[in-house]
């Protein structure tokens, strides 16, 4: 192990926790804690396992966030940095930023990683991308330092909250995406729905308090793009799914990773997070969510108001 290793807890072992273990363990000291989830039995208690640790990386749904972050931040040194990658609603409508914010506050490091990085692929060594997003610019050097030499590359953005709301808001658009392709609308539709999506993504990151121009970063757009067109991406499948009249993966898959765009399409409604009535592609994914049937039917009204032909006097 080199002498500058740095001593790292992975949170979760699934694809993505087993992802970064296979990135950071030649190079570093790497822990992983786990929790089964129907028994709820530990691996080891969470507060042990974090004692000595300089960097926590949340790789788990958003839900645990606020149980994990609250037992965590009385046991962290104070210059032990948290990371995570969800990118999902809580039941409260909160993000994993907001959840941070609120147990670990402006004196510690936290940040978060989002973008193209399908954990099947940096498992095999190929290249990964994402914005080490932090209000703090050494969260961001200090995750550059701790991937570097790995497959994971890594831009630095202190736009959190606009970086959260894009990953979290582009799963939203994707089974629409996956629909289209479902049906075989074809191609160029495909690409205008990227384009619409991204716009639009821009207008709502705006609204929540973010910067416009970090829709179109490895957060969103980049990351949009590589689960809109994936092969093995849940949410490009499910949409497809349901456009041609299987529910089956909705219905089993609840609000976990399969569909977070749609447990975040429920949060936004059911919270009233913003006025999602006035963007009218998010209101598309709603109709479509509700009723699969009236997907064509909504596409050919979208397309008719977005090239509608301008009026004169």
């Amino acid at each position: 192990m080199p002498d500058n290793a740095t001593r790292v807890l992975i949170l979760g072992h699934g694809a993505m926790g087993r992802a970064f273990e296979t990135l950071l363990s030649a190079r570093h000291d790497v822990a992983v804690w786990d929790r089964d989830l129907v028994t709820g039995v530990e691996t080891q208690p969470l507060e042990a396992a974090a004692r000595g640790r300089e960097v926590v990386m949340f790789a788990l749904p958003s839900n645990p966030h606020d149980e994990l972050a609250a037992r965590l931040a009385p046991c962290l040194a104070t210059n032990a940095l948290c990371v995570s990658i969800a990118k999902g609603l809580d039941a409260r409508g909160r993000t994993p930023a907001q959840v941070f914010a609120q147990h670990f506050g402006p004196r510690r490091d936290w940040a978060f990683l989002y973008g193209p990085m399908l954990a099947r692929e940096l498992q095999a060594g190929r290249p990964g991308f994402a914005m080490a997003a932090s209000l703090r610019p050494s969260a961001g050097a200090r995750l550059q330092a701790l991937f570097a030499g790995t497959a994971l590359h890594l831009d630095c953005l202190d736009d959190v909250h606009g970086a959260a709301w894009a990953a979290i808001l582009k799963n939203v658009y994707v089974p629409l995406i996956g629909a289209a392709d479902g049906l075989a609308l074809g191609d160029n539709l495909r690409g205008f729905l990227v384009a619409e999506a991204t716009r639009e993504l821009a207008g709502i990151v705006e609204a929540m308090g973010g910067r416009a121009d970090t829709a179109y970063t490895l957060a969103g757009l980049g990351d949009l793009v590589t689960t809109a067109t994936s092969a093995s991406s849940h949410h490009r499948r499910l949409g497809a799914d349901l456009a041609t009249g299987d529910a089956t993966q909705l219905a089993a898959s609840g609000a976990n990773i399969r569909s977070e765009g749609v447990h975040t399409v429920a949060m936004v409604r059911a919270h009233a997070l913003f006025a999602w009535e006035r963007f009218a592609l998010f209101a598309l994914v709603c109709d479509f969510l509700d009723d699969p049937a009236r997907l064509q039917a909504g596409l050919d009204a979208y397309l008719a108001r977005r090239f509608a032909a301008p009026t004169g006097r």
